[in-house]
Formats: C-alpha cells, structure tokens, sequence
C-alpha cells in the first residue's frame, strides 16, 4: 500500500486502449533516427497509474494482443500497482503510437490502432463487479470512437455506473483522427448530460455547446446538460470550473516545461484522486493544477506524474531534494 492511502477509498475505475509507444530518442525526422525508447501510453492508463501515485487505489480494464507489446502494456500498468483486467486477444495486435520529435519544440504523433485489440473492446469485457465496487468510473471521449463495439462498451459501463449510484467522470479529451462519420457533439453532449464530472479544454468544451468562448461560461452551459461539476482545462493559464453551483478560476504553476503530452490525464486525476479521498472543491483543483504542471517536467506520457510528496517539491525554495 502507497503511503497516505487509505484502506477506505474506493477505487478509480476506467476502460480503454492503451497502445505500445515508440518515440524518438533526439530531435529531427524520424526517417533520420538512430534509435527509439519503447514505452506505452493511453490516456485512461496514464490517469490512472497517475491516481496511483497519488495513493488512491485505481483499476485499468482492457483489450491488448497476445503479443509482446501487449505484454509490456500489462506489465507496466501492473508495475505501477493499479490493478488490471486484461483481455488478450489472440486475433488483434496491440495498437501502436509513435512520436516523432521533429525539433525541440515540435511533436509529431501517429496512431497504429485500426483493427487492434483494443479497438475490439465489447460489452462482454467489462466486469460489472469491478465497476459497481468503483468510486469513480472514468471514461474519455476517446474509447466511444475506436470502433462501435467500444461505444457500446461506453455505453454499457456508463449503464451499469448509473444503477450502482457511481459517479461517472468523462473527459473529452477528442481525438480528430478517430472521428470518422460521427457526430462528435452529439456523442459528447449525451455523454457528458449522463456524467457526474466534465473535464474539457476550452476548445473541447465547445464541441460540446458551441458557440460560448469565455470558460466560466462553457462550464454553466455544460452544466446544464447535467453534470454537477465542469472543469475547463487551460494549460498554462490554469483552470476554470463550476462544482456544485460554485464557480472557480485556478492560476496555472510556472514550470520549465518538457513535454506537455499527459499533462491532461495527470490533471484529471488530481482532482479525481483528491474528490476520492473527500478533499473539497478548492483542493482538487490546486491538486490538478500541480499535478499537471509536474508531469510537465518529465518526457513522457505517464512517467512524470508525481507522488504527493512530489507535489511538495513544485513550492519548495530548495530544488535539491535532500
């Protein structure tokens, strides 16, 4: 057990694809490169092996192939201590990222996930125990896109949320390669009028209820759809939210920053991690806000997410840990 978490909270559960990443070691053309670091990524995984380091018990389920990719995505989620419900499908591979570090201030992401395992996420893979144990039950925008049987999986595991009294947290985070001939709007609305938890950028949010570009004014329409608290992420300006009615404007943390990919997921489960351990409104934003900007200082998808007493380290005088 992680120092600090309680033998009382409940976990976090969420569902989706977590892919193999191949990225590159130095900047300049893939076409050019002498080499690669192999690691995984997906942005349910990464929120949750972030709750994890926040000493927040969290569960990650799953599709991946039976493959040696596959294996390295279920061994590192399971290194990380979140618990893991793996399908291994013996007919799909496990899906493939790769970035390109085109300079040092340029990325560039291509997805390998067409026909993969975790495309072939169903219904009949969600272990409805596992979710009706859950203190939270996050889902993305991102899984209902991968192909019809994973939006109805969404479907399934948001139904089964809403009968055992679950709070259900979504975050937009869109995909527009993924998107194909859907009504994005459309799905995001009827997901986001069934959840407890919005998280959105500003841009996200729109897609939502468009129309509106000031934030506070996003998080009031989208309320009205249902949920009791939206978040509006806003990177290095920080947040906006309405939780329960109140509004809130959290300043961003000035840090030198290496690489802002997952810096979204480490947000999201601060304020998840904090609203499981029955913090107030404040302190989950705060906790987002730090979480965030400390992944920000680390390459990688998931690997810069701290511990709390990590967070400690974004306010300390002293940047030597002694």
């Amino acid at each position: 057990m992680i120092a600090g978490q309680r033998e009382s909270v409940r976990p976090l559960v969420t569902f989706g694809e977590t892919m193999a990443l191949f990225t590159s070691l130095e900047p300049g053309p893939l076409s050019y490169a002498s080499g690669a670091r192999i690691g995984i990524g997906g942005a349910e995984s990464n929120v949750a092996i972030a709750t994890r380091r926040l000493g927040v018990p969290a569960c990650w389920i799953g599709r991946r192939g039976a493959d040696s990719l596959g294996e390295r995505v279920e061994r590192t989620i399971r290194g990380e201590d979140v618990a893991v419900h793996a399908i291994v499908d013996p007919e799909a591979p496990t899906g493939l990222m790769i970035k390109e570090h085109r300079s040092a201030l340029a990325t560039n992401v291509w997805y390998y996930r067409s026909g993969s395992a975790g495309s072939r996420l169903s219904p009949a893979d969600l272990p409805t125990e596992v979710i009706q144990q859950a203190g939270v039950l996050h889902i993305t925008g991102i899984t209902p896109l991968l192909s019809a049987s994973a939006r109805d999986a969404t479907w399934r595991a948001v139904s089964i949320a809403e009968a055992a009294g679950i709070p259900i947290s979504f975050d937009v985070n869109y995909r527009s390669r993924l998107v194909g001939s859907t009504d994005v709007t459309e799905l995001f609305h009827a997901l986001a009028a069934r959840s407890t938890i919005v998280f959105a950028s500003d841009d996200e949010a729109q897609l939502i209820h468009p129309g509106i570009d000031e934030p506070l004014g996003l998080a009031r329409a989208i309320a009205d759809v249902g949920p009791t608290q939206v978040v509006i992420k806003l990177g290095a300006r920080g947040c906006a939210a309405l939780v329960d009615g109140v509004e809130y404007v959290v300043p961003a943390v000035s840090v030198p920053v290496m690489d802002t990919v997952g810096a979204g997921d480490a947000f999201v489960a601060g304020y998840l991690a904090r609203l499981l351990t029955d913090q107030d409104a404040e302190s989950r934003l705060h906790c987002a806000v730090r979480t965030g900007a400390f992944a920000c200082m680390t390459a990688g998808d998931w690997e810069g997410s701290p511990t709390t007493a990590e967070l400690e380290q974004l306010s300390a005088s002293d940047p030597v840990a002694r």
